[in-house]
Parts: C-alpha cells; sequence; structure tokens
C-alpha cells in the first residue's frame, strides 16, 4: 500500500467513524471507521520505512585520496623551440 491508499483510508475511517450516522443492525460504521483509520496508519508507517530503508546506501562508502606525486626532477634548463611551416593546398593537378 502506498502513501495515498493510507492517506484514503484514514480519510474514509474519519468519514465513518464521525460523519456517519447511519444504524446498521449487525454492523457499527463507527467501529469499522476506526478500524480503516488504524489500517491507514499502520500502512502509512510500514511504507515510510520501506521508503526510508531503500535511501540508505547497500555498500560502504568509499573514500578517495589523491597522493600529491613527487615531481620529476628538472635535468636541463634549455629551451625547445617548434618551427612549423604551414602551406595552402595548391591546385590539384
Amino acid at each position: 500500500m502506498g502513501i495515498g491508499g493510507s492517506i484514503f483510508l484514514i480519510a474514509l475511517g474519519a468519514i465513518f467513524a464521525f460523519a456517519v450516522e447511519a444504524e446498521l443492525g449487525w454492523l457499527n460504521l463507527s467501529v469499522v471507521g476506526w478500524v480503516l483509520m488504524f489500517a491507514g496508519v499502520a500502512g502509512l508507517i510500514v511504507t515510510l520505512y520501506f521508503w526510508n530503508s531503500r535511501r540508505r546506501p547497500v555498500a560502504p562508502v568509499r573514500e578517495e585520496r589523491v597522493i600529491a606525486e613527487h615531481p620529476v626532477p628538472v635535468q636541463e634548463d634549455r629551451v625547445v623551440e617548434e618551427y612549423r611551416e604551414v602551406r595552402r593546398p595548391g591546385p590539384p593537378y
């Protein structure tokens, strides 16, 4: 039963318990209303319990640690220059 069904049972039970004043020889509608309200509250509690248990992580959460790497020592202080020659494509031969 979901939250909507539980609230429906609580509302229907409240209507039977407090608003309806019909007399049936073998059935007391006030008692039926209280039973429906109790069933609705029990269903709401069970639904919320299962929703809460579903949100918990199943596996433990791992912490990731970043370990700083040691810098590579510089062996030479030299500058490398790059030369590129870019030509536009000429007419096809």
